[in-house]
């Protein structure tokens, strides 16, 4: 697909998601899945798993759910909800393995809301992937970036312990967190 290709130009989510140990029947999600960039990889790698997408836009979520409907992709849960509130996500309290926010945290005005939801939700020994922009690259949006620093903070003061960070492309960073 050609959104995948823009995508990969920036950021491989293929290259992304070998970096954690995924098991074929892990639950996950995906906050702010937009066009799912990640959802529709981690599901064909969560085989015998399920992978919720999250996102507060209509437009996305539709495209999605005729995007897996094509693909017969049959291991995604779409959800409507907005991570930057309380319970936002919908769902249970540690019912996840692997949370993933790509892309997210620039663009969104809680930051520390989106990460106390990821605490609820995530499983104790759960992983958290965030991939944002770096700082100081010469593409990407404008404003709202965060650094990695920050990230690691924000994480940490809600019990989330750094594992890894890495180079997720030229103009992302990758971070891996473990509850």
């Amino acid at each position: 697909m050609v959104l995948e290709k823009k995508l990969s130009e920036f950021l491989n989510p293929e290259e992304v998601l070998d970096q954690l140990e995924l098991k074929s029947d892990m639950t996950a999600v995906e906050f702010g899945c937009g066009s799912a960039g990640f959802t529709i990889p981690l599901a064909k790698r969560l085989d015998e798993g399920l992978v919720y997408a999250i996102d507060i836009q209509k437009e996305p979520l539709s495209a999605l759910k005729g995007r897996i409907q094509l693909e017969n992709i049959v291991n995604v849960r779409i959800i409507r909800g907005d991570v930057e509130k309380p319970e936002g996500s919908t769902l249970g309290p540690g019912s996840v393995d692997l949370v993933l926010i790509v892309n997210v945290l620039f663009q969104a005005a809680n930051k520390n809301a989106i990460i106390a939801e990821v605490e609820r939700v995530l499983k104790q020994g759960g992983k958290l992937l965030i991939v944002d922009w770096k700082p100081k690259v010469s593409k990407g949006p404008e404003q709202g970036r965060v650094s990695a620093d920050d990230v690691k903070k924000t994480a940490e003061e809600r019990g989330l312990k750094l594992e890894e960070q890495f180079e997720a492309g030229r103009y992302h960073y990758g971070l891996i967190f473990n509850k």
